[in-house]
């Protein structure tokens, strides 16, 4: 594949791969999770360094390796061909497919605002299901329209990447244009709105956890803050197609993340300058809801089209990036041999386009955006640790390899990252465990995960 991707597209890619659903629905259940305004935004900063650290990390690795496949090849590199593997089966398995069902989930939410999508009666919803022992249990018929269509605006962009890397390309730039227009009116629409109040920041809800409480909260509002800013590695999967990767992966992944962690903080301002905390923290359309109150109805309905559109530029930026760490996989592995081939007149990873639409499919019916988001997040962030690990095992395997860029701060940098990482983790998984046996959720997300993954060994042979 060409190198055609220049320093604008991968920012682009940066800002719209991060920028997507997450700031728009995931700060309600954050705040109703922590009860504090102050400790809402603390989780913003917190989650946006620790994600800077690990892109900083990847972006030497990317600047020695810039190949097509990103992580995928960063982890032969580092760990051989069986934690490679691994790593791209569960890249496509869980949370580079649930990333593109979940995404294009909230749009389809956002769309339904507009559409009424047809869904099917609650006595229906619960009559089909199945079950997994351990785990928990699914209802694929739960709002159905919204999945339809969610599977829809999913086919329709792979099918645009199937075709043109130029043309999606373009579209991606414009959806980032109108990201960026989304959020100038929530930030500048809001802040200076007479409607909102700055004393909801001094509001807390009635019960603001403490002790293992507030720890087993807090982690799991970086959880939902992660969500918000995960997308940064999608530029290191296609480093091959990029037009002077060794300086332009690492400009595009510090100035994106610097500026989507400026741009979320002040979102949640914002958010909290309009609305009562008790209000914002059992909203189901936080940005609708803010924009409603400051320009009535029609801002509300402004501010959930751009949202839609918003997402859908995530949706795309994804799909673009992660087909090839599903093609990189086919390259290296003899069962998935037919998704390492690109098309022979588009020059795109085609097979792994498709392959990465029907899984996406599955997922999008299987759960919901919470689900698919807290899943995909506990398994990503296990890679994304191994990562930044791995850096210390090149600087010593490979110690006079070329490296055009090295992460400011090391090793400070990436072992604060790995540290992180490990802590989030284990007190993740304790949580869910935990919320589990006692009766408050249906599923064991990250075991969910976890299960996934391990399918994978199943299929496991090099060519």
């Amino acid at each position: 594949m060409q190198r055609t991707i220049n320093l604008k597209t991968t920012i682009a890619l940066v800002v719209g791969g991060i920028i997507g659903s997450g700031i728009f629905m995931k700060p309600a259940l954050m705040l109703s999770q922590l009860g504090s305004p102050y400790l809402l935004l603390s989780v913003w900063i917190v989650a946006g360094f620790i994600t800077l650290f690990g892109a900083l990390s990847n972006a030497e690795v990317a600047s020695m390796f810039p190949e097509t496949g990103g992580q995928y090849v960063f982890f032969q590199k580092m760990y051989g061909d069986f934690f490679a593997y691994l790593y791209g089966w569960a890249a496509f398995a869980v949370f580079n497919t649930a990333g593109n069902a979940s995404i294009a989930y909230i749009c389809a939410e956002y769309a339904n605002y507009f559409l009424q999508l047809p869904h099917f009666e609650e006595i229906i919803e619960k009559k089909y299901y199945f079950s997994i022992p351990f785990i928990g249990t699914f209802y694929p018929l739960q709002n159905f329209g919204v999945k339809i269509l969610t599977v829809s605006l999913i086919a329709i962009l792979t099918a645009l990447n199937y075709r043109s890397v130029e043309q999606s390309g373009t579209l991606q730039r414009i959806l980032t244009a109108l990201k960026i227009i989304a959020i100038a009116l929530i930030i500048i629409g809001l802040a200076f709105s007479k409607s909102g109040n700055w004393q909801h920041f001094n509001q807390t809800l009635n019960e603001v956890p403490s002790g293992w409480q507030l720890l087993s909260a807090y982690m799991a509002a970086v959880a939902g803050a992660f969500w918000a800013y995960d997308g940064w590695n999608n530029i290191t999967f296609i480093a091959g197609e990029i037009i002077e990767p060794q300086r332009n992966i690492s400009k595009s992944l510090f100035v994106g993340l610097l500026t989507c962690i400026f741009i979320y903080l002040c979102i949640n301002i914002a958010y909290i300058y309009m609305l009562p905390v008790a209000t914002m923290a059992t909203s189901g359309f936080v940005a609708s809801d803010a924009a409603s109150m400051a320009w009535g109805s029609f801002g509300g309905i402004l501010i959930t089209f751009l949202i839609a559109f918003s997402t859908l530029g995530t949706a795309n930026a994804n799909i673009m990036a992660t087909a090839r760490v599903t093609f990189a996989l086919g390259q290296e592995n003899r069962y998935f041999s037919q998704l390492g081939k690109e098309h022979p007149t588009f020059q795109t990873p085609a097979n792994a386009l498709i392959f990465n639409l029907v899984w996406s499919s599955v997922l999008v019916f299987s759960g919901s955006f919470d689900l698919l988001t807290d899943m995909l997040v506990f398994v990503t962030w296990f890679f994304y640790g191994a990562s930044a690990l791995g850096l210390f095992i090149l600087r010593k395997k490979l110690p006079n390899v070329n490296r055009p860029y090295r992460v400011l701060g090391y090793p400070i940098v990436p072992l604060v990252f790995v540290l992180f990482t490990a802590f989030f983790l284990v007190t993740t998984l304790i949580t869910d465990i935990q919320d589990f046996t006692q009766g408050k959720v249906p599923i064991v997300k990250t075991v969910l995960g976890i299960f996934i993954v391990l399918l994978g060994l199943i299929f496991y042979r090099k060519k």
